[in-house]
């Protein structure tokens, strides 16, 4: 039986060191490379012979959720994990729009991951269990979530922003919820303001909140 291929994506070197050595522990799994940024995990995914990527959300040059779309643009049939400490609402249903097939916590134990791993490569969608309840809680509520079809003009990462935006964040809460750089919440924060012709953040907010009233 083929072992499943998996690209792990992280900035801390010691904790996909860390991975290698629990994955490379079993007999199914082989870790085939590394990344620590998201443009080099995108350039791997596509590039290599990959069946799992494993990304993390907080990630130098390009955010796992970024590369997460770009890898599943390119690639669709390689399936992407999200292991992250980012549970917020914002960052599961961003990653899940952007092609993600599972999500899982970084405190999750030995045999979670594994498993997690497993069921991603066989094509099936994974949660923690704490990250499942979230996605439960979301289709048994109303969630004013910013629809696409409201914003065509703006990335599936911009209405993110925005939705948080009209829930009066500021951009470091933005940044922390999406696990963004400061600097790159607010070149989103800018490009929403350009595409929806709007002169500041209230007035964004306000055209967010006044949609579908």
């Amino acid at each position: 039986m083929d072992r499943v291929r998996v690209l792990v994506a992280d900035d801390h070197p010691l904790f996909r060191e860390g991975l290698r050595t629990v994955l490379e522990a079993t007999d199914d799994l082989v870790v085939v490379a590394e990344a620590g940024d998201g443009e080099e995990a995108v350039r791997l995914a596509v590039s290599r012979d990959v069946d799992v990527a494993l990304f993390d959300i907080h990630m130098p040059r390009v955010d796992g959720i970024e590369a997460a779309g770009r890898v599943h643009a390119q690639n669709p049939g390689l399936h992407v994990l999200m292991l992250t400490m980012f549970q917020d609402d914002a960052s599961v249903f961003a990653a899940l729009r952007a092609g993600a097939r599972g999500y899982v916590l970084k405190d999750a134990d030995r045999e979670e991951l594994l498993r997690a791993i497993r069921a991603v490569a066989r094509g099936e969608a994974i949660f923690s269990p704490s990250v499942a309840a979230r996605v439960l809680d979301h289709f048994t509520r109303q969630h004013p979530a910013v629809a696409p079809e409201d914003f065509p003009m703006l990335t599936p990462r911009e209405r993110d922003v925005l939705h948080l935006l009209a829930q009066g964040h500021s951009n470091p809460e933005i940044a922390a919820r999406l696990g963004l750089t400061r600097k790159t919440t607010s070149n989103y924060v800018s490009a929403i303001l350009t595409k929806l012709q709007v002169r500041d953040r209230s007035a964004a907010a306000d055209r967010a909140r006044g949609v579908g009233r």
